[in-house]
This record gives C-alpha cells, sequence and structure tokens, in this order.
C-alpha cells in the first residue's frame, strides 16, 4: 500500500501517517472511543494550523483583489480598445495598491501537495477492499519507530465503521444519508462565506452589466455546483475521507470569518 520506492509516499504519505498513528497509539493509550476518527480530525486540524499563515495570504490576496475589482473594471471601459494600455495601468493600479496578482497562487501551490497526501493516505485507510490485517502490515512496514506499530486498527466511530459508505445506506442504514447531505451543507456554507461581496460600478457602459451579469451568474452556479460535487464524492466515498473533509472545512469557515471580520471596509 505506501510503497517506499514511490517518493511522493516517501516524502508526504509516510510522515502524515507516522504522525496519524502516533495520535491514534496516545489516544488508544488512554482508552479513547473511536480513536482512529478523532486521531483523523486531530491530525487535520494540526495540518490546518501548520498550513495557517499560507492559507491567511491566500484569502488576504483574494479579498484585495476583489476590492479593485471596481477600479479595475473602470479603467477595462476606459481602455478597452488599446489592450497594452490596459494592462500597464492595471500593474501600475497593483503597484500602487501594494498587490502582486501571482501572490495568491503560491500558497495554493504549497498547499495542494500536502493536501493531496491527506486524501490519499485516508482513502488506502479506509478503502473497505483491503482488509484490516493487510492495513496493519503495511502501517507496520512503515513506521519510524518500533514503538508505533500496532495489533490492529480500530475502524469503529460512534458505532459506525469508518470504511462504510453512504451509497451502501440500503446495507447498514438510511442514516448515512445524513452524511453527504450534511458535507453540502458545510461546503454550501464556506463557498459562501468566501464569495466576496458584489462590488459597486464606478463608471457605466453598455458593456459592463453584461460583464457584471456574468460575473454573478458564475458565483451563483459555483455556490451551487461545488456543494452538489462535494456532497456526491461523500454519498459515494468512505465515511471517514467524509469525517476529514467536514473537519478541513469547519476550520476553513472559521477561518475565513475571522478574516471577514478583520478585513477593512472600504
Amino acid at each position: 500500500m505506501f510503497e517506499t520506492t514511490n517518493i511522493f509516499n516517501t516524502l508526504l504519505i509516510i510522515p502524515i501517517l507516522n504522525a496519524l498513528i502516533g495520535v491514534y497509539k496516545l489516544l488508544t493509550l488512554v482508552a479513547i472511543p473511536g480513536a482512529l476518527g478523532f486521531s483523523l480530525i486531530i491530525l487535520t486540524v494540526i495540518i490546518r494550523l501548520i498550513l495557517h499563515p499560507l492559507t491567511a495570504a491566500q484569502l488576504k490576496s483574494t479579498q484585495k483583489m476583489a476590492q479593485m475589482k471596481p477600479h479595475l473594471d473602470r479603467l477595462s471601459a476606459q481602455y478597452k480598445n488599446d489592450k497594452t494600455r490596459l494592462q500597464q495601468e492595471q500593474l501600475n493600479l497593483y503597484k500602487e495598491a501594494g498587490i502582486n496578482p501571482a501572490s495568491g497562487c503560491l500558497p495554493l501551490l504549497i498547499q495542494m501537495p500536502i493536501l493531496i497526501g491527506l486524501y490519499n493516505l485516508f482513502f488506502q485507510l479506509l478503502n473497505p477492499e483491503n482488509s484490516v490485517e493487510k492495513i496493519v502490515t503495511s502501517i507496520n512496514n512503515v513506521v519510524y519507530f518500533p514503538f508505533l506499530k500496532i495489533a490492529t486498527l480500530d475502524l469503529s466511530f460512534f458505532g459506525l465503521n469508518l470504511a462504510y459508505k453512504p451509497s451502501d445506506w440500503q446495507k447498514y442504514g438510511w442514516f448515512l444519508l445524513a452524511i453527504p447531505v450534511i458535507t453540502a451543507l458545510l461546503q454550501y456554507y464556506q463557498t459562501k462565506t468566501m464569495m466576496p461581496p458584489a462590488p459597486k460600478a464606478i463608471v457605466k457602459s453598455n458593456e459592463e452589466p453584461k460583464k457584471e451579469d456574468m460575473n454573478e451568474m458564475m458565483q451563483k452556479q459555483m455556490t451551487i455546483m461545488m456543494p452538489l460535487m462535494i456532497g456526491f464524492f461523500a454519498f459515494s466515498f468512505p465515511i471517514g475521507l467524509a469525517l476529514y473533509w467536514n473537519t478541513y472545512t469547519i476550520f476553513g469557515i472559521i477561518q475565513q470569518r475571522h478574516l471577514n471580520k478583520n478585513v477593512p471596509k472600504k
């Protein structure tokens, strides 16, 4: 499962796995029920805290760009027939405002491998096609220290097996359908929270209302489509992945709300 010849496993998945098992061993030592589920939650929160400075920088950059939109629209209307001048004026505007348009991409690029590593790790651990014995053997082969080796892995969490899929609700119970619904609702709330408020146009033109309508339409589509897509994934994948994703989303909501409270109003 965790081949050491794979550089992605070696640099990301295996270190994260060791951290997860370390938390799991600690929780089992104090006889915490549902230790694996709580380990997923704790590890997700720890990684989000580590990534907080990068995420905050990305969100602040996005907010600044949203605040600049009316000014960019004004320049687009003023220099719509001169693309070279338009680009120069836009760069001057960014410089005056102290904004680097590319600064919001770098934190995301750094975060993505870690998030992909988390997802791949949890997907392999909770894959119902892998027996517990196979998972335990694979874990013990890659842990860094002997005391991290485990004899078994308890997948239960509040009476549910983290490897269950809501799509198998007819087999395990209809209540599993609540999981993708909750996941979609949380994603919807986060998406709404992250959407910048529609800025007031500075100038009027014959073309600007159409552009504004298109932007609003795309925002509304994203607000609906993203939660539906995430909800479908939560319906199809093991519920342990939904637990990870919901923890990640709730932390993101708290982070975004905190940032929104501290952003200066213009």
